[in-house]
């Protein structure tokens, strides 16, 4: 056990073990090996207690990231876990997903020469620890409440809403048109970075406080907006945003070419054991096919390892800036490169071809300019610099958009941005509709599941608030 902090200038910073790439191209298990406890306690020793703690400063959720590395270095995970999950609902999957080389690691106050102190693996550990000694407990109050709140949408912030919302005596309805809850924790993200077990193990433990789930429930189509704002006293929308964002490109409607989102929720299905006809007729499995991906995000970076699992014959990812402006975590990238992704830097896709289905991609070379008014550099064609590339599968990932919400709950109360993203009041989290309250990307528009859980738990507390206003409650909830 670690006696004292600051052990930065004796312990090299160590991320855990990475399994070979060639190991992990051929499975979807998980690319980092878990810490063991000593090396979990060296890691967390190494943090520097400083005065003000930029890694919680920027992290989305302020986690107490200090005090817990100090438990976990003085061994007292039981502590580590009550502080970390005291202001994370998942700080299992945010260990996994979150990109802290832009958020708390990228943030942390040790001198670049001695490195960050390694957080989001030491987080990993304290929850995994935590989930296997028992520790996690199903969110059950003190007192129940009568009052019901309806939840539409169980990503991220639906179901940080709801585990927040339970602890406070609320009965809690999440409504989801999928089949698991989880969002795009489920059915978006690989396996590789995050097992579904991980994310269905949470269901169990909410159903387990009370929380009741209706799957395969779609508002607006099985059940009506007005229906539920009559069966509960307040709903919160947390739909997330599932459209996906196109590129007006000629042959952009030939066989082959697909949206990202389509593709990884077909292979996160099939993983799950779902009978996917669409994964089985080979149009949405690259197995054997040369695969372009365009596009530079966490998405580009799911897909184009997905695309290596699948056996592809070779996979690309085309993006139009350079590595530095890449918006994906550096980690993720590395990671790809590792697993033979090749990379066509600062070239964007100018047409599709192919004799009935996709062949290829006609892309072009860029340079970046001047900055523009945000501050960033425009990206500009180079004239006559055209190649193609061979593709029989090309994979679109260039982000997400807001379904249109007032249309499929009919109800054109719901005013929408210029974005398509949910009005509300920013300080309630509140829309135009009494008692309806919105949270996570369909109203910050495409985000991070740590911004999705801080907005959910934000808005289960403006909800709370808003009860409270309504008059008492009893104690005990109606049978």
């Amino acid at each position: 056990m670690a006696e004292k902090m600051l052990q930065f200038v004796r312990l090299q910073q160590r991320q855990p073990d990475k399994r070979d790439a060639g190991q992990r191209r051929a499975d979807w298990a998980e690319v980092y090996q878990p810490f063991a406890q000593e090396a979990a306690s060296n890691q967390a020793s190494r943090c520097s207690q400083c005065g003000v703690p930029f890694c919680q400063v920027h992290c989305p959720l302020n986690n107490n990231i200090p005090d817990w590395l100090k438990l976990t270095a003085e061994g007292r995970l039981e502590e580590a876990y009550e502080v970390a999950s005291a202001t994370n609902t998942f700080p299992e999957i945010c260990g996994r997903v979150c990109p802290q080389d832009r958020l708390c690691e990228g943030n942390c106050v040790i001198e670049k020469g001695f490195e960050s102190v390694t957080i989001g693996a030491v987080e990993k550990y304290i929850t995994d620890t935590a989930w296997e000694k028992g520790w996690v407990k199903p969110p059950r109050p003190v007192r129940d409440r009568a009052e019901s709140v309806g939840i539409i949408g169980a990503g991220p912030a639906g179901m940080a809403a709801a585990e927040r919302l339970r602890v406070m005596g609320y009965q809690v309805t999440v409504y989801d048109r999928h089949d698991r809850a989880g969002g795009l924790m489920i059915y978006g993200i690989p396996n590789f970075k995050l097992e579904k077990d991980i994310v269905l193990r949470r269901q169990k433990q909410y159903e387990d406080g009370g929380i009741e789930f209706r799957l395969n429930v779609a508002v607006g189509q099985d059940i009506t907006l007005a229906e539920l704002r009559t069966k509960h006293v307040a709903l919160l929308v947390a739909t997330g945003v599932y459209k996906a964002r196109d590129i007006d490109n000629p042959g952009g409607d030939l066989p082959g070419v697909v949206a990202a989102l389509d593709y990884l929720i077909a292979s996160n299905r099939k993983g799950l054991g779902d009978d996917v006809p669409d994964f089985e007729s080979g149009a949405l499995d690259a197995a054997g096919k040369h695969v372009v991906v365009v596009g530079g995000g966490d998405t580009a970076m799911d897909c184009v390892r997905t695309a290596v699992r699948q056996g592809a014959a070779s996979v690309t990812c085309l993006y139009r800036r350079d590595k530095a402006n890449m918006p994906g975590s550096m980690r993720e990238v590395k990671n790809a490169e590792e697993e033979g992704v090749r990379f066509e830097w600062l070239a964007g896709p100018e047409a599709f071809f192919g004799e009935g289905r996709v062949q290829g991609v006609r892309a072009q070379r860029m340079h970046l300019g001047l900055p523009d008014a945000t501050g960033r550099q425009q990206v500009e064609p180079i004239p006559g610099a055209l190649f193609n590339l061979q593709a029989e599968l090309v994979i679109k990932a260039l982000g997400f958009d807001p379904e249109d919400l007032p249309k499929a709950f009919d109800e054109p109360a719901l005013s929408v941005t210029r974005w398509g993203t949910l009005k509300v009041d920013y300080r309630t989290m509140m829309t135009p509709l009494p008692g309806v309250f919105a949270a996570g990307d369909i109203v910050r528009g495409a985000s991070l599941v740590v911004w999705g859980i801080r907005d959910g738990r934000d808005a289960a507390d403006q909800i709370h608030s808003y009860i409270q206003a309504q008059g008492e409650s009893p104690a005990i909830a109606a049978e």
